[in-house]
């Protein structure tokens, strides 16, 4: 079978377990990247299988779940949910992240930048846009054959991330005054949230879904400021639960006014 940019594709090898989209094709290798998990992989041609299901059940289920959150009740309050800034390394998820922040009335400005880019750009961005909630993402990799889980020359991204994170802690030190979400697939956890991040992907070194920060960030933001969030119930909204993103205990940054 023919396959083109484009199309959407499963890999034989892997038990056809996430659905990719060729994004390019060189030399008789195809290059991926997944539908709904932040994944790039490549495959030979004879590994892949094209996705025929035009549903995709099990996502849906997952999208119509954490777009089943109550809405603020406005009687006479106004509400002031925390302001979100989101970095992210991938275009096409960022926008399914800024189309999953306006679905939920939030303030969110979305930013594409390259992961080894962001360190320096860090410091400008805050000061610029002087967020209660600073989400860093986009592509990262273990690659169990450069190293151990603790070694972070074996990751792709996640060096950058950390030193993302460290320019932000320059900015604000406080973890209750900047709360910090980052990483991506299968990132360095541990030294992610060693360097100041409230919470971090990947405890488990396993793939996150695209939408996971958005969903960590967005009920942050709704949370009032005064509350402590609990954190289990709060990681059990996203796809992979604890085992895709862990972090730390946080209060909300959503403020409550009256009259309306």
């Amino acid at each position: 079978m023919e396959y083109k940019v484009g199309d959407y594709v499963t890999r034989n090898s892997y038990h056809n377990d996430i659905i990719f989209c060729i994004i390019d094709i060189k030399d008789g290798i195809y290059y991926l990247k997944g539908k709904n998990n932040r994944l790039y992989a490549d495959s030979p041609k004879d590994d892949l299988k094209i996705y025929q299901n035009e549903k995709d059940e099990e996502e849906e289920k997952f999208i119509e779940r954490v777009h089943e959150e109550k809405e603020l009740e406005r009687g006479e309050y106004f509400y002031l949910p925390g302001k979100i800034l989101h970095i992210d390394g991938d275009e096409d998820y960022l926008k399914r992240c800024m189309d999953y922040y306006e679905s939920n009335n939030i303030w969110a400005i979305g930013v594409c930048e390259k992961e080894n880019i962001l360190p320096e750009r860090m410091m400008d961005l805050l000061k610029e846009h002087n967020p209660n909630i600073l989400v860093i993402t986009g592509h990262d990799a273990y690659f169990k054959k450069k190293g151990n889980i603790h070694d972070l020359n074996a990751y792709k991204n996640s060096r950058n991330f950390i030193n993302s994170i460290t320019e932000a802690r320059k900015y604000e030190h406080s973890h209750e005054k900047l709360i910090i979400i980052a990483g991506a697939c299968q990132s360095d956890y541990e030294e992610l949230i060693k360097a100041g991040a409230n919470f971090a992907s990947s405890p488990k070194r396993i793939n996150i879904h695209a939408l996971d920060p958005a969903i960590i960030a967005k009920n942050i933001s709704l949370s009032e400021i005064t509350e402590d969030i609990d954190l289990i119930p709060l990681l059990e909204k996203t796809k992979y639960g604890k085992d895709g993103i862990g972090g730390i205990k946080t209060k909300g940054t959503m403020y409550i006014g009256y009259p309306r």
